[in-house]
């Protein structure tokens, strides 16, 4: 996955982690969070939406429960409103807050 998608980054840009929903998944860099929309039958389309740190306003997450079976990245963008992203229940959410945080606090 990630190894396919070096192409999107920019000069000095540096992937840090990569986290995966069902079939999407979302890249973290030093610069912003890429998420990837995996689409059709086959997965060869892909959407790929740049979401830059710098413009992220407020964020929270939420575990996966019982009967939720996803864990939730909620984000709140200036000029574009909220984007919610899911991860597997494994994914570590905690994790994933403290590498927004550490890009936008």
């Amino acid at each position: 996955m990630p190894q396919r998608n070096g192409a999107l980054l920019i000069p000095g840009e540096e992937m840090l982690s990569c986290f995966e929903a069902m079939r999407d998944f979302v890249v973290f860099t030093n610069k912003r969070l890429i998420a990837v929309d995996v689409q059709g039958i086959s997965g060869k389309k892909r959407d790929f939406t740049s979401l830059p740190y710098s413009k992220i306003q407020a964020f929270s997450v939420e575990t996966a429960g019982s009967f939720d079976l996803d864990a939730e990245l909620d984000l709140w963008f200036s000029g574009l409103g909220k984007v919610r992203l899911e991860f597997k229940s494994s994914c570590d959410i905690r994790a994933v807050g403290q590498l927004v945080a550490t890009h936008v606090l």
